[in-house]
């Protein structure tokens, strides 16, 4: 198999990622998008103070991506930062999970979300975090 996807980095915060991807976007250029906790459908099971909490952050500036968010449970060295997989069809995101998951723990199944994606979280064999990603196309 030959995988196509591309590879990103996902950083993890402990409540300064609003901060964190400004400074980032000052020093590397590019564009920056929030979408704090409050933006999606469970704002309403959140204290007021969760919300203003970053749920996902991109910065993209040519080849360059950058993916964030706010923790929502403690953030340390050994977790702040994930591996994210952009798979280009279902197939392929359907594939691999599995194969990265093997031996490992699934934090998130694989499934559509809210955004419009196929997505799951998983920490592999070897402690890696792992986020694999599939934008479905737009109709």
């Amino acid at each position: 198999m030959s995988v196509t996807g591309q590879l990103h980095t996902y950083l993890n915060f402990a409540g300064n990622c609003r901060e964190a991807m400004t400074f980032y976007q000052q020093c590397l250029g590019g564009q920056l998008n929030l979408i704090t906790h409050g933006d999606s459908p469970m704002a309403d099971q959140l204290p007021e103070a969760a919300r203003k909490s970053i749920l996902h952050a991109n910065l993209v500036n040519g080849p360059l991506t950058l993916l964030a968010s706010d923790g929502m449970g403690e953030v340390t060295n050994g977790n702040s930062v994930n591996l994210s997989l952009d798979c280009v069809s279902e197939a392929e995101i359907d594939e691999l999970f599995p194969k990265l998951a093997a031996d490992g723990q699934v934090t998130m199944p694989l499934g559509d979300q809210f955004w419009g994606v196929k997505f799951g979280m998983l920490t592999d064999k070897f402690g890696i975090h792992w986020l694999l990603n599939y934008d479905r196309p737009k109709a």
